[in-house]
């Protein structure tokens, strides 16, 4: 393993830009995320890789099926006594910001490190986007959480990181009219950094899914470097098929999030899976539950299945039967029920999924269901082992929120290699 960088991680979510910086050997000084519930799916996974890089995975796969309770599994962590896996803090506000930041340093001194030589991560992006920004009277002109971002920038004139990696939706290039995206340019290159922002989409870091993304990198302006060349095109060979066809059938209502057998074994799961290791030969399947859904919803469901697959197309909600139209309004959010495409990439998952399926229905005219946690972590190129915690809305929610892993990694290990030239 190379050398492992320093990173501190900010606005975290469940871990998802966190994990490809995990996977290419970074060590974490901090993770910093407000929702509790987020933050222990991203504590499990921060002990996950301390405890694999200790030859002790075999207490992680204990507690993911169900040997161990949490608290057990954090007990066990404990007795190990092995280094910290990442100082985890709650949601910065104006008043702790600077008593976390204090934490920070001291951690640093606990890790025997003496700077952050990355600083990654991206506030909530519901202000920025354009799909929050239309229900809002106000088009979110007023939500606080069009400033987090000013805490990002009070973290890197604190610890003065050699790069950085901001991300969030493309919406916020128009956020506010703009002056977003132009402020933190300019409070950016006021700290000392040049920037560089691009719309980059998952699916060219290989993740099944159509998901774009403004990722701003930034170096200290004493650095020779420029923004990396990402991969502009997807691998053509892989679609969703490939990581849905090895997962049980399920009714409505069917299934676990305890660990099963897969329907295929190993050796038959597919190359995709194997390549970017979403699925291990020693796994088990978890968080593989269908939700109940209405047999009103069902019909509809059968129908925009049966089309999307017959003709690929989409069913708008005024297409439907009269009798299947329950909505008052018939002139916004036509398109709220949407097949997956199976022999392509997904469209972009959003943590609206917590609070219906609608927009993410298994293209199997044999279930006739919305996804399950684990086909939408697939589909976000989540590992199999990865388990989030809190309610199954909550697991929904975190999915949805975070950046793809290989997405991640794609940018971790790019990061990696500007390090490499200066340290």
């Amino acid at each position: 393993m190379n050398p492992k960088y320093t990173v501190l991680d900010t606005f975290s979510g469940a871990g998802g830009l966190s994990e490809g910086f995990f996977q290419q050997g970074f060590k974490f000084v901090s993770h910093i995320e407000k929702d509790d519930r987020a933050r222990a799916s991203l504590e499990t996974r921060a002990i996950y890789h301390a405890l694999k890089n200790s030859n002790h995975e075999d207490i992680y796969r204990d507690y993911i099926s169900g040997n161990l309770n949490r608290d057990e599994f954090l007990q066990k962590f404990k007795d190990l006594e092995l280094p910290p896996a990442g100082l985890l803090l709650g949601e910065v506000t104006e008043i702790n910001e600077n008593p976390m930041m204090e934490k920070i340093q001291e951690h640093l001194k606990v890790m025997d490190s003496d700077s952050v030589d990355v600083i990654i991560g991206g506030p909530p992006c519901q202000a920025y986007s354009l799909a929050g920004r239309s229900r809002d009277p106000n088009g979110m002109k007023s939500d606080p959480r069009n400033y987090l971002y000013k805490h990002y920038l009070a973290f890197i004139n604190k610890f003065e990181p050699k790069l950085f990696v901001f991300e969030n939706v493309p919406g916020l290039i128009s956020a506010k009219k703009g002056s977003i995206y132009t402020n933190l340019h300019h409070e950016v290159e006021k700290l000392g950094y040049k920037t560089e922002a691009r719309i980059l989409n998952a699916k060219n870091f290989s993740v099944l899914q159509e998901r774009k993304r403004i990722i701003f990198i930034g170096w200290k302006k004493e650095y020779d470097f420029s923004y990396p060349l990402f991969p502009e095109k997807p691998p053509e060979e892989f679609h969703v098929s490939d990581i849905l066809k090895d997962l049980p059938s399920l009714q409505p209502g069917e299934g676990t999030d305890d660990p099963v057998d897969y329907k295929i074994p190993f050796s038959d799961a597919s190359r995709y899976l194997k390549k970017f290791n979403i699925r291990k030969q020693e796994d088990k399947l978890i968080q593989h539950k269908a939700r109940i859904h209405n047999p009103q919803d069902r019909n509809i469901y059968k129908l925009v299945i049966s089309k999307w697959n017959q003709d690929k197309k989409r069913l708008k909600y005024t297409d439907l039967p009269s009798e299947l139209q329950s909505h008052n309004r018939k002139d916004v959010f036509l398109d709220r029920f949407k097949v997956v495409d199976m022999n392509g990439c997904s469209h972009s998952v959003v943590a609206h999924i917590a609070k219906d399926g609608h927009h993410f229905i298994h293209p199997d005219i044999e279930q006739i269901r919305s996804l399950t946690v684990r086909e939408v972590a697939r589909i976000q190129s989540f590992p199999d082992n990865y388990k989030f915690e809190g309610p199954r809305t909550s697991q929904y929610s975190q999915i949805g929120n975070a950046v793809p892993p290989l997405m991640a990694k794609g940018i971790a290990i790019e990061i990696e290699k500007m390090l490499k030239e200066i340290l």
